[in-house]
């Protein structure tokens, strides 16, 4: 481990060089691995509304237009808690906030089970969105500190993708259970296993080691995990961390907001926010709402959540697919391509009869939902480039938050579509969104260039 010596004789670890070029353990990759099952349990109970929608409405005799406050009320919760969990986890640490945001969704989602009218599914709807919102930036932000920066990059894209693997999953538990079960039984199950694996993280998830070291209370905790992490330390180590002590000097000299506006910058950030709000538009639209649609063509329940399992499963391969072919390509023709796809992939399944192809239609949403999950999963990639070290937070954030907007008006408008135009009309609300997005893509300056041509940026 790089390490120097203070006055006193006592060892100084770096510990962002310690964790990065040393070996990648077993604990390392079972802290990333909890991490990951965190998410495919926050995509898997943020998309069991959709499923159990069709079913509610028709049991409960309510219109889609009534039930839209539902699904934008988890989407608001999640927005809030991805403001708040960053913050708190800065606070008192990454685990706990993690842990907690997972029993969070759980239990929320366990009550939605006991509902006894909309407006209670509404306010459980938002605690489970802050859960879900709170777990997604602390997993993220516990993979990449756990990781070696070696394997940071790919570790981050599997984390990704297993918020649609999450989802593909809940498709195949709602087709077991709604037609035996109910909903509220797929809600109790659905809650009940985060609620279990929450005490798993409680038990055995270890914290960050980057946050233990700015804690001078937490050292002696720090030098037993690292000793557990194969980094053999001494008991009376100090810590330091060079790339934070960097980036500190960096944020120093940033403009916040300002910044993201300056001549260089205006130009994309307008097209990261256009484009990451008509991508969520789309992503949403289908999440929420595409089994509510099928359905209303006279589908039956479990072929409905099939069209929803087959979009999560395209998700799921078009996010594994988008980092080799940015690393190969580049990212700007490769995302308007896919934008453009998308978008006429929708507007070709138009021609479909609902009924008669009906298995046609159910692949055809899972192109559609490849090409819309690899765009969204790139624009992640695409904020970390575009913008430097001084600004990349708050640019980031601000593109995520005015993303969450098109997912918040997704769930009022494609209500709407389906009651006023039916399936022709959901398809173009979701053509519109990407092709929306691939006009944006074009307005931005600078692209992720292919690994031959890349210039490292700080």
């Amino acid at each position: 481990m790089s390490q120097t010596t203070t006055a006193g004789g006592a060892p100084v670890i770096d510990i962002g060089h310690a964790l990065d070029q040393g070996p990648f353990t077993a604990l390392q990759k079972g802290v990333i691995f909890l991490c990951a099952m965190a998410i495919v349990l926050d995509g898997f109970d943020g998309q069991l509304i959709g499923f159990a929608i069709p079913m509610i409405i028709k049991e409960w005799g309510i219109t889609r237009a009534a039930f839209a406050p539902a699904v934008a009320s988890g989407l608001i919760g999640m927005a809030v808690g991805m403001a708040m969990a960053g913050s708190i986890a800065d606070r008192i640490g990454r685990r706990l906030v993690l842990a907690f945001s997972v029993l969070l969704f759980g239990a929320a989602t366990v009550a939605i089970g006991f509902s006894p009218d909309v407006e209670t599914i509404i306010a459980l709807r938002f605690v489970a969105g802050l859960g879900i919102g709170g777990a997604l930036p602390s997993c993220s932000t516990m993979t990449a500190e756990y990781a070696p920066a070696r394997s940071r990059t790919m570790a981050v894209t599997i984390s990704i993708v297993c918020f649609p693997l999450g989802g593909m999953l809940a498709g195949l538990f709602a087709g077991w259970v709604l037609p035996t079960y109910g909903w509220r039984a797929l809600f109790w199950i659905g809650g009940a296993i985060p609620m279990a694996f929450s005490l798993v993280l409680f038990a055995f998830l270890p914290e960050s080691p980057r946050f233990l070291a700015r804690q001078r209370q937490r050292w002696q905790e720090l030098v037993k995990l690292l000793n557990r992490l194969e980094r053999p330390t001494p008991a009376n180590a100090e810590f330091t961390d060079s790339l934070e002590a960097a980036a500190s000097a960096n944020a120093k000299q940033a403009v916040g907001m300002k910044g993201l506006f300056t001549s260089d910058y205006a130009r994309d950030t307008i097209g990261l926010w256009l484009a990451f709000f008509m991508v969520v538009l789309s992503l949403y639209s289908a999440y929420s709402w595409l089994p509510t649609m099928l359905t209303s063509e006279g589908l039956p329940v479990s072929l409905a959540s099939q069209g929803l399992t087959a979009y999560n499963v395209g998700g799921v391969v078009g996010s594994l697919l988008c980092a080799l072919i940015v690393n190969r390509f580049g990212s700007r023709i490769p995302m308007i391509i896919m934008a453009l796809l998308a978008g006429i992939v929708a507007i070709a399944m138009m021609g479909i009869d609902t009924k008669q192809d009906t298995q046609m239609l159910i692949t055809g949403f899972g192109i559609h939902g490849l090409f819309v999950s690899a765009s969204q999963v790139l624009l992640y990639a695409l904020c970390a480039y575009v913008y430097p070290t001084s600004i990349r937070a708050t640019g980031t954030a601000m593109a995520l938050a005015v993303g969450r907007g098109g997912g918040i008006v997704s769930a009022f408008i494609g209500a709407a579509v389906i009651t006023a135009a039916g399936a022709n009309g959901f398809l173009t609300l979701l053509a519109v969104g990407m092709f929306g997005s691939a006009f944006a893509l074009m307005l931005i300056k600078r692209h992720i260039p292919p690994v031959s041509g890349r210039i490292t940026k700080v």
